[in-house]
């Protein structure tokens, strides 16, 4: 319920109200992710001026998408794994 407020609120006070609720019911890490999902959906916003509702895409676009996506975090994944050998 606090999420989908959240996620769908253009209204800063309700989002504010909708945080304060949410931090009284999920853990900090839940509360986290969910900050960090709707930050980077606003960013999103400003830099491609549109969300995940755009209706533009193929299903095989969406899936390209997808795959590329994932080939970056396994390349940030690989990264850090070496780095972290690195400092053993």
């Amino acid at each position: 319920m606090y999420m989908s407020t959240i996620i769908v609120s253009t209204n800063d006070a309700l989002e504010v109200d909708a945080k304060t609720q949410m931090t009284q019911s999920v853990d900090s890490i839940v509360f986290s992710i969910i900050s960090q999902f709707v930050e980077r959906s606003k960013i999103g916003k400003e830099k491609y001026g549109t969300t995940l509702d755009r209706e533009d895409l193929s299903i095989l676009e969406w899936i390209q998408h997808a795959q590329e996506e994932h080939m970056d975090a396994i390349l940030y994944l690989e990264k850090l794994k070496k780095e972290y050998m690195k400092s053993k």
